[in-house]
C-alpha cells in the first residue's frame, strides 16, 4: 500500500468514525433531553406517577452522563466496523426503493431479535463472574433516569454495540440485504425505548398490565424494579422470555397498577378543585 492509499483510508476510517461517534452521541443526547424537557414540563403528571419514593442526586446524573460519552466511544467503534465491512462487501445493504411491506418485515424481525439477544447478553452479565467487571457500573442508577440508557462499563457498552453487526453478519450471510432507512427508523427506536424504561416515571396509560393486547409490551415500571430490586425483568421490549424463563417480578403488575394514572386525571394536571 502506497502511501497516498495509506493517507486516503486513515481520512477515510476517521471521517467514518467522527459520523457515527455524532450519530449516537446526537441519537442519546435528543432521546435524553427531550425525555427529561417533557417530564420537567409536565411535573404535576410525572411527580403523581413516580416510580420510586427516592429521587436521583446530582451524581447521578454526573455518572451518567459522563460515563455516557465512554459508550458513545465504543457504540462508534463498533459501527465504524459495520460501516467498513459493508464498504468491504460482506455486509449486504440495500439503498434506494423499498416496498413498506419489506420494511416492516425487517424492522419487525430486528426488534425481535434484538429483545432475544438483550435477553440473554443482560442475563448473562448478571452471572457473578460478570457482573462486577460488566454491569455493576449500570447498577450504580438505582434510582434511574432517562440519562442512565447508555451508562456503561467499557465492557457492556461492547456487548450491547455487538448486536447490530452481529445481526447484519448473519442476515447478509443468508443472502438478506437489509434496508439502510430500516436499521435507521430501529436505531431510533431503540433508543427511545431505552430512554423510556429508564425515566422513573411511569409512561404508560392505566390498564396497560390489563390488556391482552398490550401487556407483552414492557413499561417503565417493568425496568425500573430490575434497577431496584436486583435479578428479574431482563427484557427490553417484551415481557415474553421473562414469563417464559421465570425472571419477571411476581409484583411487576401490582406495581404498575400504584403508579399508573389515567393520563388525563384532574388531580394530575392540577386542574382540581380540592
Amino acid at each position: 500500500m502506497d502511501n497516498n492509499t495509506a493517507q486516503f483510508w486513515i481520512a477515510r476510517i476517521e471521517d467514518h468514525f467522527i459520523g457515527t461517534f455524532t450519530f449516537d452521541l446526537g441519537r442519546y443526547f435528543i432521546a435524553a433531553g427531550l425525555l427529561t424537557l417533557i417530564l420537567w414540563l409536565a411535573k404535576g403528571w410525572s411527580d403523581a406517577r413516580r416510580i420510586q419514593n427516592r429521587r436521583a442526586k446530582r451524581e447521578d446524573y454526573v455518572r451518567e452522563i459522563s460515563s455516557s460519552f465512554r459508550t458513545v466511544f465504543f457504540f462508534a467503534l463498533t459501527g465504524l466496523t459495520t460501516v467498513l465491512m459493508v464498504e468491504g462487501g460482506i455486509i449486504h445493504i440495500h439503498k434506494g426503493d423499498y416496498s413498506a411491506g419489506l420494511f416492516a418485515v425487517e424492522f419487525i424481525a430486528m426488534t425481535l431479535a434484538h429483545d432475544t439477544y438483550f435477553y440473554w447478553m443482560h442475563r448473562a452479565l448478571h452471572h457473578r463472574r460478570l457482573f462486577r467487571a460488566t454491569h455493576l457500573h449500570h447498577h450504580k442508577s438505582r434510582t434511574p433516569t432517562a440519562w442512565a440508557a447508555y451508562s456503561f462499563s467499557a465492557w457492556e457498552g461492547v456487548a450491547e454495540a455487538a448486536f447490530m453487526p452481529i445481526f447484519l453478519l448473519l442476515t447478509s450471510l443468508a443472502g438478506i440485504a437489509y434496508i439502510d432507512f430500516a436499521i435507521f427508523i430501529f436505531l431510533a427506536w431503540m433508543i427511545v425505548r431505552n430512554v423510556m424504561g429508564h425515566a422513573g416515571i411511569e409512561l404508560h396509560p392505566a390498564g396497560w398490565v390489563d390488556s391482552k393486547w398490550l401487556d407483552w409490551l414492557t413499561t417503565t415500571t417493568h425496568h425500573d424494579l430490575h434497577h431496584s430490586e436486583g435479578n428479574h425483568n431482563f427484557g427490553l421490549y417484551f415481557t415474553w422470555w421473562d414469563r417464559w424463563m421465570g425472571t419477571e417480578h411476581p409484583q411487576y403488575k401490582e406495581r404498575f397498577r400504584s403508579v399508573a394514572r389515567p393520563l388525563l386525571s384532574r388531580r394530575e394536571t392540577g386542574f382540581d378543585a380540592a
